[in-house]
């Protein structure tokens, strides 16, 4: 291993490591043969300290150049420099094989394991806010690496199990759904990596100003929906200036948690802003809030079916912007992992997988039938590909055939289904 300077990288060498901060460069993935002078330019030109090679793998330092060392020259005292973000905490550098395209059933125990971890973070972060200490983008950045490895390991394993699982505080499920669904957009939408990596941030980030609230979130369970508009609507410029506070939060990050609540037709808040004076990622927020806000329970009411959702959004005439809606609705499919669906057989199944070819065709596990009125032996039928034998005919209520408490129901069989996955 070797450390060099950004300017002395050339091609052929095996990048082992890229030392500084994941929001100063373009690149996912920091262990890989540099085989592209576009790829080249770009690590050249980014703001990292140094990189990282293994000239066991790649090329090695050409002699001529004694001037490489493994230990940099630190900065002239009093030197001005521009302000960086804090070192970030040291973690094991993904290799290719972590982001490898993998099946459902892989992917889902992984997911299980990024959630967890994400909950947990999520968790010390709201706290931090309530107690006005400055979000510190090197500790989200895991959260966002881990989320964006599993979207890229399968688009969907991670956002499904997001819409399954529903047993903990609404607030910190809803930034990891909106985070991920984000990811899933930016994707879709063939978005620049760091760009991605911003949208990511920014649905993790949205409602930190939640916390800032003068009202005590544990009395209402952890679902600020409850606060009421009046005292809601002012998370918008509480999340902003907060966001604005720790110096290292990218500004068009801080500026989704203003945002976020902003219609393109000019009928949203805080300001009034509307069509491309919002910007990009605020637009793709607006869509992937209020989706998860609409299929995630509260005290009030259920939350609609997935593919309801979808419907209804599209019948918002104006708020969202077209384009991002229409790829939206690509990334998720037009019935998203966790809906429930009748099928032409006169079966109930639920959605539990996606076709990556026909998002109108997803992968189903059959549950109940509408002709007997019982639970069925359970039947996973990919229906992009069972040449005619069934097909989707509509979206079901499961509380209308008499199936309780459907949310339990729900976790458990999309875990056989990924588990049962080949």
């Amino acid at each position: 291993m070797k450390t060099i300077p950004p300017s002395q990288v050339e091609l052929g060498m095996f990048v082992h490591k890229l030392e500084g901060s994941w929001l100063k460069h373009p690149f996912w993935k920091s262990r890989f043969l540099l085989d592209d002078p576009e790829t080249l330019a770009d690590l050249r030109d980014a703001d990292i300290r140094g990189v990282v090679i293994d000239v066991s793998k790649g090329r090695d330092v050409a002699p001529a150049q004694p001037q490489v060392r493994r230990v940099f020259t630190p900065p002239i005292p009093g030197a001005t420099t521009a302000r960086r973000p804090a070192p970030l905490r040291q973690r094991a550098a993904p290799d290719f094989a972590s982001t490898a395209r993998t099946g459902m059933n892989r992917e889902f125990g992984q997911a299980q394991t990024v959630a967890k971890r994400g909950e947990k973070l999520v968790s010390q972060m709201f706290l931090s806010s309530r107690l006005g200490k400055a979000v510190d983008a090197g500790a989200v950045e895991p959260v966002i690496s881990d989320i964006f490895a599993s979207v890229q390991r399968n688009p969907h394993a991670f956002n499904g199990l997001m819409r399954c699982k529903r047993d903990n505080q609404f607030i910190y499920q809803h930034a990891l759904a909106v985070s991920a669904l984000m990811i899933s957009l930016g994707r879709a939408m063939k978005l620049a990596p760091a760009m991605i990596r911003h949208a990511g941030m920014a649905g993790l980030l949205l409602d930190v100003g939640i916390g800032h609230l003068p009202l005590n979130l544990d009395e209402y369970g952890g679902d600020y929906r409850e606060f009421g508009d009046a005292i809601l609507r002012n998370h918008t410029t509480l999340g902003y200036d907060y966001l604005q506070l720790g110096g290292d939060i990218p500004e068009e990050v801080a500026l989704v948690a203003l945002q976020h609540h902003e219609r393109m037709d000019g009928t949203g808040y805080p300001m009034g802003i509307k069509g491309e004076q919002i910007s990009l990622l605020s637009r793709m927020a607006a869509v992937c809030d209020t989706y998860d806000m609409l299929v995630t329970d509260s005290s009030r009411k259920r939350g609609l079916d997935p593919a309801t959702a979808i419907v209804e959004m599209q019948e918002m005439t104006g708020k969202f912007d077209p384009a991002v809606l229409a790829a939206f609705i690509e990334a998720i499919g037009a019935h998203p992992v966790g809906s429930v669906v009748r099928l032409a057989s006169d079966r109930l199944a639920l959605v539990v997988d996606q076709d990556p070819i026909d998002h109108r065709q997803p992968r189903v596990r059959t549950f109940f039938s509408l002709n007997t009125g019982k639970m069925v032996k359970p039947e996973d039928i990919a229906l992009a590909h069972c040449f005619g034998r069934d097909r989707i005919v509509g979206q079901a209520d499961p509380e209308a055939y008499g199936i309780k408490d459907f949310d339990k129901l729900r976790l458990r069989i999309f875990t056989a289904a990924c588990k049962a996955a080949s």
